[in-house]
């Protein structure tokens, strides 16, 4: 393609020095020499392809065999520094996902030290605060029923006394 190219570039500086008759036969040389480029071309992909093989002597189907092994070595050559690129960058991955898990496990690690010690604190309060209040009574409403029970009080006018027992008093302990 550079070839056509240069050619092309050449042959136009000698162009406008030209009259226009001999640009059209340039042109139609330029034509078919691309021509026979394509055919070229499109017979050798073939080969390649395994296609028309039929006339080959014996020497150009060991130089066609020579030329696809050759490709193929380094085409594989290229899948395998692309898979090599990709385990390296995999591991590299692996490595970093790995040190953050261990840092992560070191923080854990922390964390459970500290609610251990939080803990001891909050048991060692609730047994010294057992051992001192031990002489103190609690004291609490009993309506009877439920302990947990939300209990109303409301104001109201003084009420002469029953001489009816009431079935649950409230009992102040």
């Amino acid at each position: 393609m550079k070839s056509v190219i240069e050619c092309y570039n050449k042959l136009k500086e000698q162009r406008q020095l030209q009259n226009p008759a001999s640009e059209v036969k340039f042109w139609k040389r330029e034509a078919r020499s691309l021509r026979q480029q394509l055919q070229y071309l499109q017979e050798y992909h073939r080969r390649l392809m395994g296609e028309e093989l039929s006339g080959l002597s014996v020497k150009d189907l060991q130089n066609l065999e020579n030329q696809l092994e050759m490709s193929l070595k380094s085409i594989r050559m290229k899948k395998d520094q692309i898979l090599t690129d990709e385990i390296k960058e995999q591991n590299h991955k692996g490595h970093l996902i790995h040190e953050e898990n261990l840092q992560l496990h070191r923080q854990v690690d922390v964390i459970r030290q500290e609610n251990a010690e939080l803990e001891k604190k909050v048991y060692e309060t609730q047994e010294s605060n057992e051992a001192s209040g031990s002489s103190r009574q609690n004291y609490t409403f009993n309506n009877g029923h439920d302990l947990y029970a939300p209990t109303h009080l409301q104001l109201s006018q003084p009420q002469p006394p029953k001489t009816d027992t009431p079935e649950k008093s409230m009992t102040l302990r």
